[in-house]
């Protein structure tokens, strides 16, 4: 499935812009505009792929997606590899309108030129085995993405599953009322934070996490393990792990040399 097909099928042929509008215009706050990210995992074939991928992003998608307007995007590599090789890729839209938009990147002729590799692969020698995607959008206390400073190395993207809407929501709302200060001031630096709207493991918030190093990464958490605020929030009726929280994953990633985040 390309990034063309996908988008086509779950934005503009299915009507998803308009009704996701709809549904989530209860939930802006005034003066503050979301955007939306959008996560996908690329599962290769073969080690020898990865290459072939990465040329395709860093020379032709990227450069057609900054075209487009889509700013800052992100490709991260697992820290350690396990299974088969893949590759995460963050989008980052000012709206869905930009978002639909992105569906017809096959249209520019340059994308076309620089990624025939990829694009003209064959069947039987194709780059992935599937592409995963999740689209979220940007919680009140953090609509937009915080771009991390220059010479971040090491990347958390946090995944944490509710057991129902209800608990999904209330799990946000913690974060909006105290756990997003608990981590600024932790040196947990916040890239996004989405709660994701069209994909698989919902209801979930996904978020991503920026450290210089391995070393400010474990600082950080312990740092906000201990934190007085968080010990008490954690605590609280309604707002504990086992009442809102069914599942976290956590992957740590590391951004190649042509990210732009």
């Amino acid at each position: 499935m390309t990034r063309s097909t996908f988008l086509k099928s779950t934005v503009a042929a299915s009507g998803l812009v308009g009704a996701v509008q709809n549904l989530h215009a209860a939930d802006e706050p005034s003066g503050a505009a979301r955007e939306y990210f959008e996560i996908r995992k690329y599962t290769l074939k073969a080690p020898e792929k990865q290459s072939v991928l990465e040329a395709y992003l860093k020379d032709a998608a990227i450069p057609a997606l900054n075209r487009l307007g889509v700013k800052n995007v992100g490709v991260f590599l697992p820290e350690k590899a396990e299974g088969p090789p893949v590759v995460y890729v963050v989008l980052r839209y000012s709206s869905l309108d930009q978002l639909a938009k992105s569906a017809e990147l096959l249209a520019d002729a340059a994308l076309q030129k620089q990624g025939a590799a990829y694009l003209d692969a064959p069947a039987a020698d194709a780059v992935y085995d599937r592409v995963e995607s999740w689209l979220t959008q940007g919680i009140a206390g953090m609509p937009a993405m915080a771009v991390p400073a220059k010479g971040s190395q090491v990347y958390q993207l946090r995944i944490y599953e509710s057991p129902s809407e209800k608990t999904g929501k209330k799990k946000i709302e913690m974060f909006n009322i105290g756990e997003l200060a608990i981590f600024k001031r932790s040196g947990l630096n916040a890239v996004f934070f989405g709660e994701t709207i069209v994909g698989p493991l919902m209801p979930n918030l996904t978020y991503m996490l920026s450290f210089s190093d391995a070393a400010a990464k474990d600082q950080a958490w312990n740092t906000f393990r201990v934190d007085p605020e968080w010990t008490k929030l954690k605590t609280t009726p309604g707002f504990t792990d086992k009442e809102i929280v069914s599942r976290i994953t956590n992957l740590v990633l590391v951004p190649t040399p042509y990210s732009q985040i």
